[in-house]
Parts: C-alpha cells; structure tokens; sequence
C-alpha cells in the first residue's frame, strides 16, 4: 500500500510528455518536441575539460562534503558579486546543490510540519507544490494572472493565510510564462515576508537567459532580502549543463544552514569533479553565455513571429527560452496539445500541466535547433491555417 504522500501526487508533467513522445515514435511519426526545456546545444568545453582533468584525480572519487566545496561555494559567491554586486558568506549563506530542484523539492522538509501552507505561484514549475505535499503540508494557490503580468497579487492573499504561510514560491524570469519581475517587485515580497513571518524562496533558474541588453536582477539585490529569504540557481540552463545536476541556494544564514543540515542526511553532496567543472563556469568569461542569449533570442522570434502569422499577437519575451499563448477558441489546454501532435507532430506542453490558471494556455520551448523551429511553425502554418480567440 502506497504512502498516502505518494497518493497525492499526480504524475510528473514531463514524464507524460516523454511518455507521448515515445508513443508517437513507435508509431513512426517524426515529432518535433517545443515541449521539455532542455537545452540542446553543448556544455562549453574549457567546462567539459576541467571535469575530464579532475575525474582523474583519485581524491575526487572519495565522498565529498554534503553542503560543496568551498571553492566551489566561494565561486558562487564570486559570481554573485560579479553579475549582481550581492556580498555572500561562502561558508554560512552558500549550499552546494544536486541541481536547484533538488534544493526546491526538500526546503519544504525544513520548515513544514503536516496541514502548514506554503504559497505556491500558479502556473508554476510542479516541484514548489510537489515538494510542499511530500512534506505535509498544502499549497496555496497564489494566481499569475495574464493582466497583473504574471506577477502574483500579495494583497488578494488572504489574512488568515498570510499569518499560517511557512514559504513563499516565486520565480522570475518565470517558468512557463517568461514573465520578468522588477525591483520594486521584489521589494513588495520583502515587505511581505516581513510582515508575516515567511521565507522566500526565489527560482532565479533564468536570470542568465534574457535579451536586448536586459539583465534580470537577482532578488537578493533588494535591501532586507537576505533577511527573508534565499535563492536558487544552476548551472543547467546558462553552461547547457541540465545533466549534471548541479546548483546552489544562498542567502538567509540560518535558512541555508537547515537546508544543509537536512542535506548531510539525505545525500553525500555532488562529485567533486563535477564541482570543479562548475567553478570554471562561474569563474570564467562570459563568451559562451552571451553566444547562448544570441541564439535563443533568434529562435524566440521566429516562434513568436511564425505564431503571430497565424493570428496570436504575442510580444517577444524578455527572458526564458519559453513562449507562453493562449489556446484558441474552443480547445481546452490538453485538447489543443492533443490536436498539434495528432495533425503536426509537434508536441506543445498544455499549460494545465503548471496548474488551475494555466489552463487556456499552452508553452513552447526553444531548446531545439533552428531547422527543427522552422519545420515546427511551417507544420502548424499548414495544419492551422489561422486561429480564432
């Protein structure tokens, strides 16, 4: 008999998808996947390299520290001062992470105790309400709604829920939105949290992917933020290093410190090698970054360009490598994903699958070659003709 933690919970967005990919496969129709964000150019190779040299140092191969290296922790703290003039502890505000969602899915197991609420954006990246269930508690739903620009509405949450709230989720550049959030935004959530007694834990998985001259602030650059809450980023989407499963979390001292201490129970930390490999990402110049931005930027206007064609009327994202539209009239979420695949081939995720107020909506990632991006929007020119909203 199952837990009944493992009961609730549905199953994982992207692993239906794969699963749809798959059947399509065997039936031999050629997709054309915009669905998992999973970059598809190559890790750098001064990085590939370093983790080659160190994986033949035997002393990498012994159990490293749960909580990182220290070299590997004041290169986190390195790379803050550098790109956001943020000043860290490498030794009490810095964790080492298997990958950021690691460190997302187990906050919650530091801080909630069964029936306590986090705040929980809506659409959302599944792992904030998934690692709230798993640790007893219950999400509440804080809407990211199309005319509030997908930033949440801290003044419709409830009193009552405020005052019970252990964590807030937020996550900007956003996935599966692309929505950016500014500093005086994150200054309203530090108020808030101070308020009413709540850690922020802020996705800032993207802050390395945006455009034209933009350069998404980190939420640790607004006065107080250190007292309220913490970070986390990765080296997945910037370095193309998804498969690596490497990140961090910084901030709030004492935060961190939970989260380490939980960590060194559950888990041995992350190879050395790979920590190694990290530190010469972080450290090094910014070339490859900046070839990245160049590259999604000329994907993301030939989705948004090759859709508003066939009549949505979409302004180009300023971050993320996602394109978040509406489904058009008379499909639901699901439905329409349903329809593309079946006439085009191409998968689309249905925006139902981030939650409640994603339905209507549908997301497309950019993670696929130029060639595949032309082939995908010429497939739905052809299938949809035009669309109505």
């Amino acid at each position: 008999m199952e837990a009944t933690r493992i009961k609730k919970l549905p199953p994982y967005l992207f692993a239906r998808i794969e699963k749809k990919i798959e059947e399509a496969k065997e039936k031999g129709i050629d997709i054309i996947s915009f669905g998992i964000g999973d970059p598809d150019l190559p890790t750098p190779k001064p990085i590939i390299d370093e983790l080659c040299k160190e994986a033949q140092n035997p002393a990498n191969h012994q159990y490293p520290s749960s909580v990182g290296m220290l070299a590997y922790r004041q290169a986190v703290c390195e790379y803050y001062e550098k790109t956001h003039d943020v000043q860290l502890d490498p030794r009490k505000e810095v964790v080492t992470l298997i990958g950021s969602k690691e460190g997302i899915g187990h906050i919650s197991f530091c801080y909630v105790d069964p029936g306590d609420i986090n705040l929980v954006p809506d659409p959302g990246y599944p792992v904030y309400g998934i690692g709230t269930l798993l640790a007893g508690g219950e999400p509440y739903l804080m809407p990211l709604l199309e005319e509030n620009n997908y930033l949440p509405d801290l003044a419709k949450i409830p009193e009552d829920i405020a005052r019970k709230a252990k964590l807030m989720f937020i996550n900007y550049p956003n996935n599966p939105t692309g929505a950016i959030a500014t500093k005086e935004f994150f200054a309203e959530v530090v108020e808030f949290a101070k308020k009413y007694d709540i850690i922020v834990c802020h996705d800032a998985a993207y802050t390395e992917m945006a455009y034209e001259g933009y350069q998404p602030p980190s939420f640790l650059e607004v006065p107080g933020a250190k007292d309220v809450g913490i970070e986390f980023g990765s080296l997945s989407k910037p370095f193309n290093m998804t498969g690596w499963r490497i990140g961090w979390a910084v901030g709030r001292q004492d935060v961190i410190e939970a989260l380490g201490r939980l960590k060194s129970n559950l888990d041995s930390g992350q190879f050395q090698a790979i920590q190694y490999a990290g530190i010469k990402g972080l450290t090094g110049p910014k070339d490859s970054i900046m070839e990245l931005r160049r590259v999604y930027e000329r994907r993301r206007d030939m989705v948004v360009e090759g859709l508003n064609r066939l009549g949505w009327n979409l302004s180009k994202p300023k971050a993320t490598f996602y394109i978040w539209a509406r489904v058009p009239k008379g499909y639901t979420s699901a439905e329409f994903a349903e329809y593309v695949l079946e006439k085009a081939g191409v998968i689309i995720t249905p925006g139902n699958g981030y939650g409640h107020y994603g339905e209507g909506y549908f997301r497309i990632s950019i993670t696929i070659p130029d060639e595949r991006i032309k082939e995908g929007i010429a497939r739905l020119e052809k299938h949809l003709v035009k669309v109505e909203f």
